[in-house]
């Protein structure tokens, strides 16, 4: 176990390091840093922070870095997370004002993120199986074509083309039958309940009106069961430059990675609460090619439960206390939002 001083020396080489991206010396921590000890002590220290593995040298006439050890310690003790300022705030509450659905409000974050935090951000988009119906109808567009439509409780619309009986008197009137009891069925249901009821929902019809049920329940049961959680959207990538002319070993394998959905589910996946930050460092990161990264994510939803998940993917060593405070106050407006939508 570190002592307070050895702490406070290697906080300062990650403060150091992340702000000059230079190699820290002896000497340059006494001058910047209030450490009360002479350079000859802070050397010392030095030298026992990398035999034990939370920094090292990059070569011999260097001063020393962090290593993924010393970055994750750092993160583990921070005391404090820098507060958002009240301007910062207040950009977030401006940029997403006026966001219209959910693609918007999804589009709107990951620009933000990427934004604030000078990052690749990643935003996941709501799960479905965590929501609620909202509404359901089903209009004809045509002498024989109809239109499905679902709305979620965040607001998200899915909708499928269907084939309709040709107009007239009867086929309307059990149009509108079976509009009104998928409305008592399905509103204020979850999509898996809406998969149960609607199994024996042409049952509980008079036969004239079957064949046009089955239409629509198919069409919604495709709706119901096709998750937009399995999307996420990037921005941000431009911001990969500041892993500087490390190209072919890190920077070309990040963004092969980045086009890859599973692989950034994958990343987001362990962050399932809308009150956590996750801190993933270098080879804490189950993708290779992305070991020489660090991701801050956090799950967004309702205080029970998170819908999706979003963060930032960047070289470890960017500002930790900065972006996670970012990550959770983004993630917390973002469900706030979608909540209050």
């Amino acid at each position: 176990m570190l002592d307070d001083r050895k702490l406070a020396i290697l906080r300062a080489i990650v403060t150091d390091y992340v702000s000059s991206q230079e190699p820290v010396g002896s000497k340059a921590l006494v001058e910047r840093h209030n450490l009360n000890v002479s350079p000859a002590t802070v050397r010392n220290d030095m030298a026992v922070l990398e035999e034990e593995g939370y920094i090292t040298q990059p070569h011999t006439s260097a001063g020393r870095i962090p290593t993924d050890k010393g970055y994750r310690l750092f993160v583990d003790r921070l005391s404090t997370v820098k507060p958002l300022t009240s301007a910062e705030k207040r950009a977030i509450t401006q940029f997403m004002a006026g966001a219209l659905d959910v693609d918007d409000v999804v589009r709107r974050t990951v620009a933000l993120l990427a934004q604030i935090t000078r990052q690749v951000a990643i935003v996941q988009y709501p799960v479905l199986s965590s929501m609620v119906i909202r509404h359901v109808e089903v209009l004809r567009l045509g002498a024989d074509r109809g239109l499905v439509m679902c709305v979620s409780a965040t607001g998200a619309v899915e909708q499928r083309l269907v084939v309709l009986p040709p107009e007239g008197d009867r086929h309307d009137d059990d149009l509108a039958l079976v509009r009104g009891r998928l409305a008592e069925l399905l509103v204020g249901a979850t999509p898996r309940e809406a998969v149960d009821r609607l199994a024996t929902f042409t049952d509980q019809l008079p036969p004239a009106a079957s064949g046009l049920a089955a239409t629509i329940v198919a069409a919604l049961l495709d709706i119901v069961t096709d998750d937009p959680g399995a999307r996420v959207a990037v921005a941000g990538v431009p911001n990969l430059t500041r892993f500087g002319d490390q190209f072919e070993t890190t920077v070309k394998p990040v963004l092969e990675a980045l086009e890859e959905q599973v692989v950034l589910l994958r990343l987001l996946g362990e962050a399932t609460s809308p009150t956590d930050v996750t801190v993933r460092i270098g080879h804490e990161n189950p993708y290779a090619p992305l070991q020489a990264t660090s991701v801050v994510a956090s799950g967004y939803g309702t205080d029970e439960r998170a819908w999706a998940t979003l963060g930032i993917v960047g070289p470890t060593r960017m500002d930790y206390p900065s972006a996670i405070a970012s990550v959770r106050a983004v993630a917390r407006y973002v469900g706030r939002f979608l909540a209050e939508a």
